[in-house]
């Protein structure tokens, strides 16, 4: 089902919220945010309350401070690449394991699915969809593949397409699998990653996917991040190397999202 443009809005001002407490070293007062954002203070106080039922702050008197255990902010994306790199190569060859040639694919811009990308170079005649330029790179001009990479201007820090030019381009194509990225996970919210721009690419390939697939380590489990991916009782599949906490195991068993093991 669509986000209504008022729950957009919304959502994108939560994000404006986060980023803005984020620069002032965690913490602001609710006068302060409502000027920067351009907004009244009760806009804000209606942002601060939805923010804070999903754990991501914590209101004071006068104003907002962010959650302890919450990440807002990724490292660079070379950075990822070294982090937890032999746990990602077991769930990148488990993930290859599902996929035979001649599979139609989307892969995200995740350093899970950059390492998939590298285990997948072991099929041939992939129809691949990306946007990232890692992913791509990596597929392209080998095996008899053919891969599919949205125009426009690239991101700095990991070479992703996004954008709506993006959206439209990914939502063009039907594939048999999407394979996602995510940037924590936790019983209470699901699946949530660190970029609003992000959850809206990932929603529209996983829209026009037969099958979803979740790429990601043990170290994202009992983790927070700004924004919660959508449709989340529709994934199918989440790949990791370790078993996840019972809380974690519930919630997956509640959604019908089935639990592969990569170690």
């Amino acid at each position: 089902m669509r986000s209504s443009p008022a729950t957009t809005r919304s959502n994108h001002r939560e994000q404006e919220i986060l980023d803005e407490i984020r620069l002032a070293g965690g913490s602001c007062r609710v006068g302060y945010l409502a000027e920067k954002l351009g907004v009244s203070n009760e806009t804000v106080r209606r942002n601060i309350k939805a923010l804070q039922a999903r754990a991501l702050v914590r209101k004071v008197h006068g104003g907002v401070l962010l959650s302890e255990d919450m990440r807002l902010t990724e490292q660079p994306f070379q950075t990822r690449m070294r982090e937890q790199a032999d746990a990602k190569r077991r769930i990148a060859r488990r993930l290859v394991d599902m996929i035979p040639d001649g599979a139609s694919l989307f892969l995200d811009i995740g350093t899970s699915t950059a390492y998939a990308a590298q285990a997948l170079r072991a099929r041939k005649e992939l129809y691949v969809v990306t946007n990232s330029l890692a992913v791509a790179s990596t597929l392209a001009t080998i095996n008899g593949n053919r891969v599919f990479f949205p125009g426009g201007e690239l991101r700095s820090h990991d070479g992703g397409a996004f954008g709506h030019d993006a959206i439209l381009f990914v939502s063009r194509f039907n594939v048999q699998y999407a394979v996602l990225s995510v940037g924590a996970i936790n019983a209470d919210t699901g699946f949530m990653l660190h970029d609003l721009g992000e959850s809206e690419l990932s929603r529209a390939a996983a829209a026009r996917a037969q099958t979803r697939i979740v790429l990601a380590d043990s170290s994202k489990f009992g983790q927070r991040a700004p924004i919660t991916l959508a449709d989340q009782d529709d994934l199918d599949i989440l790949i990791t190397d370790t078993v996840p906490t019972d809380t974690i195991a519930k919630m997956l068993e509640a959604r019908d999202i089935a639990l592969v093991s990569a170690t």
